[in-house]
């Protein structure tokens, strides 16, 4: 039986008037890497700092590991390590006086902290740099020092906000395979607006905009119900209005793709051959038909993407997530 070990239920923040988490809920799993993902401004960065105990919830309860978060503060936040996006780096320490200092801040028995500190830099490969002061190792490096102090306790949670940014592509592959390697022996949650980082270290991955959880899944899961939804490309020459695609019968959906229409079907329904019809009886001049991809991205931009603005005819490259 799965061991759950981070438990959202009904999780809200306000700032002021503003709603930044609207009742979200979520499960991670002992072993699990899940991937928190969502574009900026969604609300990621609130609910890792409520996840991490730096925040209050308005609404809701957090439970780690079996622990509320707000009964029992302390002992939760000891079951978790927590890399903020920009790291709390010493710059004045050595690697090794950090992890130390760090390790001894989160009560590790003095008769183990060499030997976890030890253990965090060679996870993180920060063993040849152990005595080199933070300020003068590179961003990768430095972000490496931030994941070794949210791993030096050991905890059974590891909670990353936007681990590899700012690196270079050989920094990130780095930090992607380090993450890769947490999982099974810690719980982690990464926060990231990047789908690549999703795609190449992630079990699961739940996905928020403005303040709510909208989906939450297996990749593979997500892929499935969006070829369930069978959305296809249509593009014409001289294209209707919106109003007369979205009137078609069993149009669900209709959304703006580079120059032409991403059309998604009412379920068990079939609008294509209508459209058809209607492209040669009112000279919409037809020029390209094609099954929708069922990239991350797309479903992605469908899951994100506002109706509002997805109604709105666009005649120029959509910009990409």
């Amino acid at each position: 039986m799965q061991e759950t070990m981070i438990e959202i239920t009904g999780l809200s923040r306000f700032y002021g008037p503003t709603k930044a988490l609207d009742a979200i809920s979520l499960q991670v799993q002992r072993g699990e890497v899940m991937g928190f993902l969502g574009p900026n401004g969604a609300g990621k960065t609130t609910a890792m700092r409520i996840l991490a105990g730096i925040l209050s919830p308005s609404e809701g309860s957090v439970r780690i590991a079996g622990l509320d978060m707000i009964a029992n503060p302390v002992e939760a936040r000891a079951k978790i390590g927590f890399l903020p996006e920009s790291p709390p780096i010493y710059g004045e320490m050595t690697v090794r006086e950090y992890l130390h200092y760090l390790a001894a801040l989160r009560r590790v028995d003095a008769d183990h902290l060499s030997s976890a500190v030890a253990q965090a830099m060679d996870r993180c490969g920060l063993t040849h740099v152990a005595d080199r002061l933070l300020r003068n190792l590179s961003k990768g490096y430095q972000q490496r020092a931030g994941i070794a102090q949210a791993i030096v306790h050991s905890p059974e949670v590891v909670i990353l906000d936007e681990p590899t940014v700012g690196l270079d592509p050989i920094q990130i592959r780095e930090i992607r395979q380090l993450i890769r390697d947490l999982g099974g022996e810690h719980s982690v949650l990464l926060s990231t607006h990047i789908l690549p980082e999703v795609r190449m270290t992630c079990n699961r991955v739940a996905v928020i905009n403005q303040g709510r959880i909208v989906a939450d899944d297996t990749l593979e899961g997500l892929e499935q119900k969006a070829a369930s939804k069978a959305a296809f490309f249509m593009r014409w020459l001289c294209p209707p209005d919106l109003a007369v695609l979205q009137n078609i019968p069993g149009v669900a959906q209709v959304r703006a793709k580079e120059g032409g229409w991403m059309i998604t079907p009412i379920a068990d329904q079939d609008p294509i051959p209508e459209l058809l019809q209607q492209s040669v009886a009112q000279g919409w001049d037809l020029r390209e038909l094609l099954p929708a991809s069922n990239s991350l991205e797309e479903i992605f931009l469908h899951l994100t993407t506002r109706e509002e603005d997805s109604l709105s005819p666009v005649n120029s490259q959509e910009e990409s997530v």
